[in-house]
């Protein structure tokens, strides 16, 4: 894998775990209606981490290297 495509991935994944982070932060003092939308957006990038590391698994790339 060319170092340009594991920063991408890393970057992505960065990302993704930085979102993670700040909606359960936010899910703190939410009010129900926003508490139901946090809640979605928390599965949906949980549910891209999981694609990604089934990914990694069938593609033979170590998850390690790349941050999952």
């Amino acid at each position: 894998m060319k170092p340009s495509y594991v920063e991408y991935i890393q970057d992505v994944l960065i990302t993704l775990h930085m979102n993670i982070r700040e909606l359960q932060e936010r899910k703190t003092f939410a009010d129900p209606e926003e508490l139901t939308h946090i809640e979605a957006k928390l599965l949906a990038y949980h549910e891209m981490l999981s694609i990604l590391r089934d990914s990694a698994d069938e593609f033979g790339i170590p998850k390690e290297k790349v941050g999952l």
